[in-house]
């Protein structure tokens, strides 16, 4: 399992079968297509949208935690979808005759989530053929003010009993970027997309058997997109994902090189086709 930009990451993600990109040390993962084992460790998950092959495990990974007397799950959903999600839960445990507890959490735009592993996540708009949602995952930074620098410890504890928070100047620092199903504009309109120390992002198809407007017209990402934008990632790490079930890995690998210039292709990882029907990050 590679760390990528400080960040251990895991997945299994082709376009119109499966996604779900799983971040172990914070105790979450993105869509559950399937729900890979691994998947069932985590206690949060993070919707981007509704399509089958995001969301389609959610019930059995419910079942499955409650089975293993594990803890009820959280399950981040775009507010546009939070009613319908109820309404196929219930109907899953009439058919199931089970409890399957888990906490619903609608999460729109302009509304942030803390998360239990000190992180929190803002939701972004993804435009897609539905409506869909890539999540920021931000880290909070604070930094004595420039008026209390030089005070003693205990001034320092004196002054936080009084002032709390106030004591300090706060900066918010995105970590990871996860895009969900989206078109390639989402990189313009989104500036943590831009920015964010490691961006997942989907790139479905690589090469001229599918053309970009194509691609565009079924709402993803194509590979020409991303290289027509190559100067604007300022990412430390950057993780292709969703490829289409069209393409080997050795193809993926050679359309990555021949098609993207040095300065990104450095950079990029691809969550190729792995053995034994997994998938494997590729190493850089």
């Amino acid at each position: 399992m590679p760390r990528l930009a400080g960040h251990l990451v895991a997945g299994i993600s082709i376009g119109g079968v499966e996604t779900c990109i799983d971040f172990p040390e914070l105790k979450l993962c993105f869509d559950l297509g399937r729900c890979p084992d691994d998947a069932v460790l985590r206690p949060t998950v993070l919707f981007t949208h509704a399509h089958m092959d995001h969301m389609g495990g959610v019930a059995w990974h419910a079942s499955t935690r409650e089975l293993r007397n594990m803890p009820p799950p959280n399950y981040v959903v775009p507010r546009e979808n939070a009613e319908d999600f109820v309404t196929l839960f219930e109907a899953w445990r009439r058919l199931d005759r089970g409890a399957m507890r888990h906490t619903l959490t609608p999460l729109g735009l302009g509304e942030d989530l803390e998360l239990p592993c000190t992180l929190f996540a803002r939701p972004f708009r993804s435009p897609h053929r539905v409506p869909c949602q890539g999540y920021g995952l931000w880290r909070r930074q604070r930094k004595l003010k420039q008026g209390y620098l030089g005070h003693s410890s205990h001034a320092l504890r004196e002054l936080a009993q009084q002032l709390g928070d106030e004591l300090y100047d706060w900066t918010e620092i995105p970590e990871v970027a996860f895009t969900g199903d989206t078109l390639c504009e989402v990189v313009e309109r989104e500036e943590v997309v831009r920015k964010a120390r490691l961006l997942v992002i989907e790139v479905t198809f690589v090469d001229e058997r599918v053309s970009v407007e194509k691609a565009r017209s079924k709402g993803h990402v194509h590979l020409d997109e991303i290289a027509e934008r190559a100067d604007l990632f300022e990412n430390e790490a950057l993780l292709f994902t969703h490829f289409s079930s069209r393409y080997q890995p050795h193809q993926i690998e050679r359309a990555l090189d021949r098609r993207l210039p040095r300065h990104l292709r450095e950079r990029v990882h691809a969550l190729l086709p792995g053995t034994g029907g997994g998938f494997e990050v590729e190493e850089r």
